[in-house]
Order: C-alpha cells, then structure tokens, then sequence
C-alpha cells in the first residue's frame, strides 16, 4: 500500500494529474523490471563451426553471437568447432563440451565424415550418441544438416542425408536442412555458393559465413525461445 500511496500523491500534484510519459518515468521507477537471462549455447561441429581460414571475429560462431545480440538477444555462444573432426570424434568430446553452464546446443558435424567415405551408418550411431549425451545433460538442441555428393553413389547420399532430419525428430531437436543452404540463392543451385567460398572451395569467406548466419540464425532464435519455456 506505501508505494501504490506513494504514487498516487506523486501523479496527482497540486489538483493536476501527471500523464503521459511523466506517469511512465514514475512507474518504472517503482516497478521493478524482469531481467532476461543470458542464453549459454554450444556450437559443436567441425572447421565449418571453428572458423577454419578466416580472422576470428569472421567466423561462424562470433558473427552468429553478434547477429543474435543485435536482435536483442542475452547470448554467449561457445566455440566447439575442432577443424577436421569427424562424428566419431564428436561423440569423442561431447560429454566433456556440454559443460555444466550449457543451456542448448548446436550440432553441425558429419562434412569430414563425407571427405572421408566413411559408412554413414556409423556417421548416424555417433550423431546419435552426440544427441543422447545432449539428451541426457537436459540441454536443447539444433542439429544443421549437410548434403552428401554423388562421388559415394544415391544410396551413400541418401542415407546420410536422411540421417539429420531423422534423428533430430527422433530426440525432439530442432533442425536446419543445410549448413551452405544460404549460399546458393533462390533456386537452390550450389555451384552459386563458390563465389563466397575461400579459394579451398570447401570453408565460406566472411561474407559467406554472414549468409549462412543469416540463414541458420532464426533458427537459433528458435533454440533460445525452447531454453527460456
């Protein structure tokens, strides 16, 4: 009852009644704010994730965090990209990664896994053991998918592709088709994302590292509404 007098003799002072922002300034200095809290995600990958060729403020993780606090967002991401790691060395170092501060996780492995040939059917038991360790620690997830190439053959490419939406729906995760999705314009073709490419073809340069964030990172925005519900 003190405030709510106090502010009453405050909005009506000598018979005229303070409005507009006067009355504002006044609550809000009586009303105490909710504060947001901050937002710790784990971006859990390979070279794509670690920033493999560029300075560190253009790679993927620190132009993903900038985006998202432009947008309003309280968000520390941490920089769980090791270059060359396949899933298996994922599922190698995710339990020590998901540190006790981790609110949510982002999973974007497997581009080694295709360099390499090796069988996707062991490339799908260690996305899911990274998962369930995911899983078990209480955290929220988003797993990027990739696309394999023709190189392996239709069934090689199609049981890896089909390996993310899969076992991203099958734990409850979040999930974005494409890591390079935002590079290859309005019809899709990936031959138009070699020109924001670093001369390897393979690693995205600084503007096309800002392409795929601006891609990928409503759906991390998504990843952060799931942590604060």
């Amino acid at each position: 009852m003190g405030k709510l007098s106090a502010l009453r003799r405050l909005v009506t002072y000598g018979g005229r009644a303070l409005r507009g922002k006067a009355v504002s300034v006044i609550v809000a200095g009586l009303v105490a704010l909710p504060v947001q809290a901050e937002t710790t995600i784990l971006a859990f990958g390979d070279s794509l994730t670690q920033g493999y060729g560029l300075p560190a403020e253009e790679g993927f993780v620190p132009q993903l965090e900038a985006w998202l606090r432009d947008r309003g967002h309280e968000v520390t991401l941490v920089n769980g990209g090791v270059s060359g790691d396949t899933t298996r060395g994922g599922l190698a170092r995710v339990d020590w990664s998901l540190r006790p501060e981790i609110d949510a996780m982002i999973v974007a492995l497997g581009g080694n896994d295709v360099l390499r040939g090796l069988d996707p059917v062991e490339s799908r038991r260690n996305l899911d053991g990274i998962l369930a360790a995911g899983q078990a620690k209480g955290v929220e997830m988003l797993v990027i998918g990739l696309s394999a190439a023709q190189n392996y053959g239709a069934d090689y490419k199609q049981a890896f592709d089909a390996m993310y939406p899969e076992l991203a729906e099958s734990y409850g995760a979040l999930y974005e088709p494409n890591f390079f999705a935002g590079l290859m314009g309005e019809n899709g073709d990936p031959s138009e994302s070699l020109r924001f490419m670093q001369p390897d073809g393979i690693h995205p340069a600084a503007e096309g590292v800002a392409r795929i964030v601006e891609q990928v990172g409503p759906r991390v925005e998504e990843l952060i509404e799931r942590v604060g519900d």
